[in-house]
């Protein structure tokens, strides 16, 4: 019994840390891209090009690190990176729905205020009950049916709610739902890709992000940012340029640190997390802009939040269930290759 309460309790500890980090780089990333992307005093109309930017840095840290771990120890252990064509071509899809993440991500957080975001992007679950059934066949109970229908509602009743204080951004709405989607997609995709790089979350970021940076470029073009950036004021300011770094540095950090989520726990559990770190984002932006909402707006934010919790005890329950029962555990161990 002792040998093996130990790695339990190394797990659990493991696990908690992986979450802490993954809340405190989350929660600062958003407040640093709603300043790069929307701030009064920076005034600069660029989405793409600040998520471009923080593309690139990720794959020249990325690139840095492992060229230092040929180095030595303090690195030792990351893969050595090197572009493969092939390779780079078998990930493209993900790239796709990586990009569509990333920018959808950053436009609803650019017109929607920080508070509202979580709000804003909560269909998350909804669009993985919905694309488990589509592209896996997976079909949903009606409890995990139950608690989808409560964050619909939830979100409605902000949308709603956002509407009623005069701050309802409809383009906010539409990039939040189209991140929430992409969010989703982005999960199963990882899943589906990681084989291709040895299972390695460090090429994958890598690869992820280098193919980011090609496919922005022409985006870039053809919404005119380079014309808007040429006449930005502050493109000599290295105030600007060191906060467009250290929201490149988290950018690097959030995609690691959520592939450590999901690798040390699960998709499931990295929804969760997601979802409590969603809340204390939420009223750490309700103070620190001063803002006041209504009843019914903290309502909507409620019932978004236990829906997803909701989702996620149920889902817990059901997986729970499949491996006690030994019959099914080895037909579902071949489906999901765990």
């Amino acid at each position: 019994g002792g040998g093996r309460r130990a790695p339990f309790l190394l797990r659990a500890l493991r696990i908690a840390v992986v979450v802490c980090l993954y809340w405190f780089t989350s929660i600062a990333m958003v407040f640093l891209n709603k300043y790069l992307l929307d701030s009064p005093s920076l005034r600069l109309d660029a989405p793409l090009f600040v998520t471009f930017f923080q593309c690139a840095l990720t794959a020249a840290l990325c690139l840095g690190l492992s060229l230092g771990a040929a180095c030595g120890p303090p690195c030792a252990g990351l893969p050595p990176l090197r572009l493969d064509p092939k390779v780079s071509r078998s990930v493209l899809p993900l790239s796709a729905v990586f990009i569509g993440m990333v920018t959808s991500n950053n436009l609803c957080l650019k017109h929607v205020g920080v508070a509202f975001y979580n709000v804003g992007r909560s269909l998350t679950t909804v669009f993985n009950v919905l694309l488990s059934y589509l592209l896996l066949k997976q079909t949903t109970s009606l409890y995990a049916l139950l608690a989808c229908g409560v964050i619909i509602g939830g979100f409605w009743l902000g949308v709603d709610q956002e509407g009623a204080e005069g701050t309802l951004s409809w383009t906010g709405i539409f990039f939040g739902i189209l991140a929430s989607l992409c969010v989703s997609l982005n999960a199963i995709y990882t899943k589906k890709v990681l084989p291709v790089v040895d299972g390695s979350i460090w090429r994958l970021t890598f690869y992820n992000n280098v193919n980011a940076c090609v496919l922005f470029f022409p985006l870039m073009v053809l919404l005119g940012e380079f014309r808007t950036l040429y006449h930005f004021d502050k493109l000599g300011s290295p105030s600007f340029w060191g906060m467009m770094t250290l929201g490149g540095v988290f950018g690097f950090a959030i995609g690691y640190v959520t592939g450590l989520q999901i690798k040390f726990t699960s998709p499931l559990t990295h929804n969760v997390s997601g979802t409590a770190k969603a809340c204390a984002q939420t009223v750490l932006a309700v103070i620190y802009f001063e803002e006041t909402k209504s009843f019914l707006w903290w309502t909507s934010n409620l019932m978004v939040l236990g829906g997803s919790f909701a989702y996620t005890w149920v889902k817990g329950l059901e997986m729970r269930k499949v491996q006690e029962d030994p019959n099914v555990k080895s037909g579902e161990r071949n489906e999901t290759g765990v």
